[in-house]
């Protein structure tokens, strides 16, 4: 089976200790991702779970990895759109280094099935997300609090 992948990298001036922060507590989380909220302790063999603004479940899964400040992995699979749900369980890395007064975040997505539409979908939402982080730890605000079509 071939696998599907989408990689984002993307340079934030922060220190990794802010970005793990951003990307690990809730309440921050909300503000660049649309009103979705995350539920987890982020320890790995734990359950993760998105929650939209209205209510439904966005996304579900389990804390594969967690090394704070360096790495999450999450297994992660999409609940409300019936297409990317019956492809399975997908597998987000997210990594982050010291790059000098910068912090380097490497996003990669992946599936093991040829042309997923998860990955597909994914692919258009992450760049998003991450700008939004990525303003909104640099400058105090997000580029948009309201999700696209």
């Amino acid at each position: 089976m071939s696998n599907s992948r989408f990689v984002y990298v993307i340079y934030i001036r922060t220190t990794p200790q802010k970005l793990w922060e951003a990307l690990t507590t809730p309440e921050f989380m909300k503000q660049y991702w649309f009103g979705v909220t995350a539920e987890t302790d982020w320890q790995p063999g734990s359950p993760w779970k998105l929650t939209l603004p209205d209510g439904r479940v966005a996304d579900t899964g389990e804390i594969l990895e967690a090394e704070p400040m360096k790495r999450l992995v999450i297994k992660w699979r999409n609940e409300f759109r019936p297409e990317l749900k019956a492809e399975g369980y997908t597998r987000c890395t997210m990594e982050i280094e010291q790059d000098g007064d910068i912090a380097k975040l490497s996003i990669v997505h992946e599936i093991d099935v040829a042309d997923s539409k998860t990955i597909e979908a994914v692919s258009g939402g992450w760049p998003r997300i991450l700008s939004n982080l990525k303003t909104l730890l640099e400058t105090g605000d997000v580029l948009s609090a309201t999700k696209a079509a």
